[in-house]
């Protein structure tokens, strides 16, 4: 999708700071992170969100998770903690319509919400 800022990011047209690359998924770090690490990542596929997901494109929620713990190794998060946030649509505080994951971490993160 020619507007949606992830796209652009995925596609290089706007700079990000990448952490993690494959053939389906682009993981980078937030410009505004509420964490240490906090990584977002996202489907190369333009998904708008969870409400999207049909039997075509639901691989990606498995190579969303199978990066996530690639990210969480390579970023010594695994073993303390972290979490895997996903927001749907305006009410659920999805700013961004492009699936997308926080990955959060690096503090003891408490019970708050976010």
């Amino acid at each position: 999708m020619s507007d949606c800022l992830f796209c652009k990011i995925i596609n290089k047209t706007i700079p990000s700071t990448a952490v993690y690359e494959d053939e389906f998924v682009y993981a980078f770090k937030d410009i505004n992170p509420v964490a240490p690490v906090h990584v977002l990542i996202v489907p190369k596929q333009h998904i708008a969100n969870v409400n999207d997901i049909d039997a075509s494109n639901a691989k990606y929620l498995i190579d969303i998770h199978l990066a996530a713990k690639k990210i969480t190794e390579e970023l010594g998060i695994k073993d303390s903690g972290y979490r895997l946030i996903n927001n749907c649509g305006s009410d659920g505080g999805q700013t961004v319509f492009h699936l997308h994951y926080h990955l959060i971490g690096g503090k003891n993160l408490g019970l708050n919400l976010l």
